[in-house]
């Protein structure tokens, strides 16, 4: 028995009004909607960041050795010193 995939459910993009009146004057002069505008964009800007995605996803995957603490580091931004003054972790 295989389990299905449910699809991913569509968010709103919330942006303030000057960029919402960009994006719109943008899909309109390109002839887009503004959803494709922004996927568009947001693969396009990626593209360019890309060194700076890889070097981000390096840090943090060297930040991670297995424990709970690093979990820890990882998802709050606190360091091993500041998580040890607070009482630290139990593994």
């Amino acid at each position: 028995m295989t389990a299905v995939a449910k699809p991913a459910r569509q968010t709103p993009l919330k942006v303030d009004p000057a960029t919402d009146k960009l994006i719109s004057q943008g899909a309109h002069f390109l002839g887009l909607t503004k959803k494709d505008l922004v996927a568009e964009a947001v693969r396009v800007y990626l593209e360019q960041r890309r060194e700076d995605l890889r070097v981000g996803m390096v840090e943090a995957l060297s930040v991670l050795d297995g424990s709970l603490k690093s979990d820890v580091m990882l998802l709050t931004g606190l360091t091993a010193e500041e998580i040890d003054a607070v009482g630290g972790i139990d593994e």
